[in-house]
């Protein structure tokens, strides 16, 4: 088991800005890991390379970008940056649940790998360390950036609405810390302390060359957000993940499209990438007036998310919904998704939690594998011996 305790300690040993309440943050991290086969691990990392290769699929994008919302049609020349895609594990295998662009918890989970380690049992380890996790998710975020901008950013800002009361803002003291580590001027922000001029986006100190996304405002269209949607759209500011990338990855409309391979296969994807994207996506249908009858009479058999729905909110399991629910969700946009359940974790005393995997991956490939422990319809941070999770996995096997 990891010393919870201790590990916020040694967090704040290393990172001396890192600050955690312990009335908030109790159930950040959970004491217990998860154990998952490396086959696993590695069938999810396809997973993630095919959503790369699909997204570069001009019909595809064609497709999906007809629901965006417009500003998804502007092309800042990247990727995104970093995705995380939230799977369960079944007895059928792994199956991919959402994708998330601004996925919170990869500098958490990173630190967590070095105190698993010192308490994990020989025949297992992690898939990777802290320091070269903590290090390509820099890289993946400055590499989107300089796609972008075609140089590298003198300074940042993490940009979260009232940062400081976020849930994950120890998370941007992390990140703040190792990207001046790696030679750039940092700041966290919240977007009202950012105005675009002549002299592009800045904040009360000065010009800012990138920002690190955190919104869940994805298309900017709050009033708060003109500034740096302005810039945006100019080309002034490097922008990760920018709201074109939400448009292609993680709006949940795109997982009809993307668990459809005959319609894959229209588009000229690859066989390869359209088998596995079958294989592990339950099916999923939009919501809909011509089938709302037929998936509320077989309501058990689905789970119900907001099209741009982020951190559980608004979603529901079918057979906890109810009927005045299920009609105030018509004035939304909705999928429903096939169940799958997720995997359980049988830890000290008996407890039972429920488990999932999120694979964090940039188009270089996997940085790192988590897990989410927790107990209720979705993922919490709030449940006794939950939270963030470490992923421990059988050795690799050299040939």
């Amino acid at each position: 088991m990891v010393d919870v305790l201790r590990l916020h300690e040694s967090i704040r040993s290393d990172f001396p800005e890192f600050t955690t309440d312990p009335s908030v943050h109790a159930h950040l991290f959970s004491p217990y890991a998860l154990f998952v086969d490396r086959a696993a691990l590695e069938a999810m990392g396809r997973v993630a390379a095919a959503l790369f290769d699909v997204a570069s699929n001009p019909q595809y994008r064609q497709h999906v970008l007809q629901w965006a919302p417009n500003i998804g049609s502007h092309d800042p020349g990247s990727a995104g940056g970093v995705l995380g895609l939230d799977f369960h594990l079944t007895v059928d295998g792994a199956r991919l649940i959402e994708v998330n662009t601004n996925p919170g918890g990869l500098l958490l989970n990173a630190v967590l790998l070095d105190a698993v380690q010192t308490c994990a049992p020989a025949a297992w380890t992690t898939w990777t360390t802290a320091a070269k996790a903590g290090d390509a998710a820099i890289a993946a975020w400055l590499d989107d950036a300089r796609q972008q901008s075609g140089r590298a950013p003198a300074r940042l800002a993490i940009v979260d609405s009232v940062p400081w009361e976020q849930f994950l803002y120890p998370e941007f003291e992390l990140y703040a810390a190792a990207f001046r580590e790696h030679g750039v001027d940092c700041v966290i922000r919240a977007p009202e302390e950012l105005r675009f001029g002549p002299g592009g986006l800045a904040d009360a100190n000065g010009r800012i060359d990138l920002v690190y996304n955190r919104l869940t405002d994805f298309a900017l269209e709050e009033a708060s957000h003109a500034d740096l949607r302005q810039a945006y759209l100019a080309g002034s500011v490097a922008l990760t993940p920018h709201p074109r990338a939400h448009a292609l990855f993680a709006d949940k409309r795109n997982l009809t499209v993307l668990g459809d391979p005959a319609l894959l296969e229209g588009f000229g994807v690859d066989a390869d990438s359209t088998t596995l994207l079958a294989q592990v996506i339950p099916p999923t249908f939009e919501v809909v007036p011509g089938n709302r009858d037929a998936l509320w009479a077989a309501r058990n058999s689905y789970f119900f998310k907001p099209a741009a729905g982020f951190g559980s909110r608004g979603s529901y399991r079918g057979d906890k919904l109810t009927k005045r629910t299920w009609e105030s969700m018509a004035s939304a946009t909705y999928i429903a998704q096939t169940f799958a359940p997720p995997s359980m974790r049988i830890v000290h005393g008996g407890q039972s939690l429920k488990a999932d995997v999120r694979c964090f991956a940039s188009e270089a490939g996997v940085l790192l594998f988590a897990a989410r422990l927790y107990q209720g319809q979705t993922t919490n941070m709030r449940t006794p011996g939950g939270g963030f999770a470490a992923v421990l996995t059988t050795p690799l096997i050299d040939e």
